[in-house]
């Protein structure tokens, strides 16, 4: 780990439904990680949410609510429904909550409704390398890696 004071920790991402496989391993792994700086998001959290988010000692940080349930939902009640539990549950542990795969501004204002802390998706950018990134911002420094 960089030993630089701006240096906060890593975030790594990993799979929610895998998580939910093996909750007892994937909070042990959290727990270790955290002593050496690195925060866990938790990805594509589906089908085992209920199970992740009951957890007494949460050890995560984040929680990304995949695209099939953020995708639309400003127009569908039950994902707004279901969103808004995951949302209301992550806040009690004091988790952020990531909406993923807003592409519309619809869906935007329906995520920002419903309390998600961040947002991400198309209607933003699409993905894209180091290059193009700095060429979009005009950032020289960046333009230098």
């Amino acid at each position: 780990m960089p030993d630089d004071p701006a240096f906060e920790g890593l975030i790594l991402e990993v799979d929610g439904n895998e998580l939910s496989r093996d909750l007892s391993r994937a909070r042990a792994f959290a727990n270790q990680a955290r002593l050496r700086k690195i925060a866990i998001s938790v990805d594509r959290l589906g089908d085992g949410w209920t199970a992740l988010l009951h957890l007494r000692d949460f050890p995560f940080v984040e929680i990304k609510v995949e695209p099939e349930l953020v995708s639309g939902c400003a127009q569908d009640r039950s994902k707004q429904t279901l969103c808004r539990h995951i949302v209301r549950a992550a806040s009690q542990l004091g988790v952020r909550t990531v909406a993923v795969g807003v592409e519309s501004y619809a869906d935007f204002l329906a995520a920002r409704e419903l309390g998600f802390d961040l947002v991400q998706g198309f209607l933003f950018a699409k993905p894209m390398g180091v290059q193009s990134f700095a060429r979009s911002i005009g950032s020289d420094s960046i333009r230098a890696m």
